[in-house]
């Protein structure tokens, strides 16, 4: 079952697109179990990233859940209206050419809002990764925010949310915990472009980063 926003949580919508969201995700034939916790800031975390259906059911259940969340986007991005669109979405643009790298942009964009939800990829690609990147755990652990993971189950069509992880300095632990979650609680569209935590603790063959490439 869904669970409802708590009131620290930043939010945005309202009855009318909330009810639209769940529509889709009906239509669709998706189902949300669970929710984010009632914390004003976080790193909302998706996986198996294997198909490009993972953005289009994400958007359903933010705007479901009515959660305001943001992603970092290149600054040259938001040029002309596509930017006031883009911000209306709440993407955050990212100067690359700063002395200051991503993660410490991103940082800075928890500590400039009292109320912050970052939504990212672990595995940053569906192409077969051999390990999930380091920079969204960087990010949480530098701003000092818990991290959430939702697995996305192909075969139920189930999006489920695991508990908050308050990230340590101990990435290998932390991470593990959260693939531990993310492999019981998921399975994916495209087996073959699992990520080798995946897929190792699912049991199923790594592809070795030669996944399809097709635009699905």
């Amino acid at each position: 079952m869904m669970a409802p926003l708590g009131p620290r949580v930043p939010q945005r919508g309202n009855a009318f697109s909330r009810g639209l969201g769940r529509l889709v995700l009906r239509l669709m034939g998706w189902r949300v179990d669970g929710g984010v916790p009632d914390a004003p800031k976080m790193v909302l975390i998706g996986a198996p990233h294997t198909t490009n259906m993972d953005g289009v059911i994400a958007f359903a259940i933010l705007i479901s859940l009515g959660i305001r969340a943001s992603t970092m986007i290149k600054d040259s991005a938001f040029r002309g209206f596509g930017g006031v669109v883009l911000r209306w979405l709440g993407a955050v643009p990212v100067n690359r050419k700063s002395p200051k790298g991503v993660v410490e942009q991103s940082v800075d964009a928890f500590n400039d809002n009292p109320q912050f939800v970052l939504l990212l990829a672990p595995e940053g690609t569906r192409s077969a990764p051999k390990a999930w990147k380091r920079g969204f755990h960087h990010v949480a652990y530098g701003a000092g925010v818990p991290i959430v993971a939702a697995a996305i189950d192909y075969q139920r069509k189930l999006v489920t949310f695991g508990p908050p992880l308050q990230p340590t300095s101990d990435y290998e632990a932390d991470v593990g915990k959260l693939q531990d979650y993310v492999a019981a609680h998921s399975s994916p569209r495209h087996a073959e472009r699992l990520s080798k935590p995946i897929a190792d603790r699912q049991g199923r063959p790594w592809s070795g980063g030669g996944g399809s490439s097709s635009e699905d």
